[in-house]
């Protein structure tokens, strides 16, 4: 049976994407990618769906249109679920409609799914509104590019007689060109002009100015960038200022569900939050290691307890095997874990760490009992070192921290205000991982451990007072609001 394709749009910034796109996303079994695409956002594919990078630059070299509807077709007939996942909307400059017709034309299963046009969405985030009662009764989208030759599209010096505001995409190359233009269309040079950049690169800008000397200001400016020509585009009405992070670039370097979680918190906050690099947790032989006969088992982490119920139902059992056993938990999010099984957490310590967790169990637990911990191999050791001085420890190293696949590049990440870090053990994988950092970039470090793990570097260091995302969100608010 063949699979289905869906051509969705990405929307232009992280959390733009509609729900049922990322619905889509959520169950493919393989995503064709373009250029810009937010790697958090590709997170959200199930972890064994196939991942192919087909985007397009300018001046770069770019996959063929012809082999990109070939691998949607060849993934389609091997009864896969394809996502077309394409920056903004597919249908605003984004050949979504050529790929639409000839996947029709071949036969195969397709949808279409819109995105948040960045023609909208990119000044929006700028402040900008396109329409605007007394200044802006309309907006026109345009294209500096005509497909054929160098020059602009003909049309060009007509549009100076466009009474609203002028949305100009894929034209900072060309900016100078483009005013000179206008203005040689009867446009008055004085006309407020503004180049707006708010996408997923971590990069946000807005420069402003009129039509005359828009492109001296905005000389050297990254592409990327949106091109608002009009009276409203001298507005700045972003309600994001009035947070305390409105505009702050934080690079996040954790597992996915942690990513996810401390992004939301961060946005909540007015940052940028984008992916410096993403950690990946993979299970070890040790994990199918099952604790018979334990009088306690204790987890140090969320992913633990979901690999150990995975690999526990795996052999044939499930929680009723658990019956008479006391259940510890490293923090709240841990017991959580354990809540969403239907398990209460015996034991959790106030200050959700793992010596907390061995302060605790020291407490509650007699000398000799015998304690399962089940654990990251780069946990912290000196947790069973001490647990081991009073009970019979079975210590079951289950699963390891190994570098994801992206991690941004040099350039990316000099551009951020701060770096997190979510993890002791995650917290060296990641520094590998990025490479050498700028001195001047701060760290936030989700407590005292992972501090601990980033102290040898030069750079200042932002410690948590509690192991979660909303309270690693608000140090960071604290340090840089």
């Amino acid at each position: 049976m063949s699979g289905r394709v869906s051509i969705v749009g990405a929307g232009c910034a992280p959390g733009l994407i509609t729900a049922l796109g990322l619905e889509r996303l959520g169950s493919c079994g393989a995503v064709l990618y373009d250029d810009l695409i937010d790697p958090g956002l590709l997170a959200a594919a199930p972890e064994g769906a196939e991942r192919v990078y087909v985007g397009k630059r300018a001046g770069r070299p770019s996959a063929g249109q012809d082999g990109i509807i070939r691998l949607m077709a060849g993934y389609a007939s091997r009864g896969l679920d394809v996502v077309r996942l394409k920056g903004g909307d597919p249908l605003i400059f984004g050949r979504g409609g050529e790929e639409l017709m000839a996947l029709n034309a071949l036969g195969i299963c397709c949808e279409l799914i819109p995105g948040v046009t960045s023609a909208a969405a990119v000044p929006a985030l700028c402040g900008i509104p396109l329409t605007h009662r007394g200044l802006s009764r309309g907006f026109a989208v345009v294209t500096a590019h005509t497909g054929v030759g160098s020059g602009l599209p003909d049309y060009f010096p007509g549009l100076a007689d466009f009474p609203g505001t002028l949305c100009v995409l894929m034209g900072l190359g060309r900016l100078a060109e483009i005013a000179a233009s206008l203005i040689a269309g009867g446009k008055d040079p004085a006309v407020p002009c503004a180049v707006c950049s708010a996408g997923s690169a971590a990069a946000r800008y807005c420069v402003r100015g009129t039509l005359a000397d828009i492109a001296e200001k905005a000389a050297g400016l990254p592409a990327p960038a949106v091109i608002v020509i009009g009276p409203a585009a001298a507005l700045d009405i972003s309600p994001a200022k009035t947070l305390p992070l409105a505009g702050r670039r934080v690079g996040l370097t954790g597992t996915r569900r942690m990513n996810a979680a401390l992004g939301r918190a961060l946005r909540e906050l007015g940052a940028e939050p984008f992916t410096a690099c993403e950690t990946l947790l993979r299970p070890l032989d040790a994990a199918g290691e099952l604790c018979e006969g334990a009088h306690c088992l204790a987890f140090t982490s969320v992913y633990g307890v979901g690999l150990y119920f995975e690999r526990l139902l795996a052999s044939g059992r499930d929680a009723r095997s658990l019956a008479g056993v006391k259940l510890a938990a490293v923090g709240r999010a841990t017991a959580a874990a354990l809540a969403s099984r239907g398990l209460r957490a015996d034991f959790v310590p106030d200050t959700q760490t793992t010596a907390g967790l061995a302060d605790t169990l020291l407490r509650a637990l007699p000398a000799g009992e015998s304690v399962c911990l089940y654990r990251s191999a780069e946990g912290d050791e000196a947790l069973a070192a001490r647990l081991s001085e009073r009970f019979e420890l079975r210590d079951i190293r289950a699963y390891e921290a190994v570098p994801g696949p992206y991690a941004a590049g040099a350039e990316r990440i000099a551009r951020a205000d701060c770096l997190a870090f979510t993890s002791a053990a995650t917290a060296s994988r990641a520094l590998g991982r990025i490479g050498p950092l700028p001195a001047h970039i701060p760290l936030a470090a989700i407590g005292a451990p992972t501090a601990k793990a980033l102290s040898g570097l030069p750079n200042p260091i932002i410690t948590a007072p509690a192991p979660s995302a909303q309270s690693l969100a608000q140090a960071i608010s604290a340090a840089l609001g």
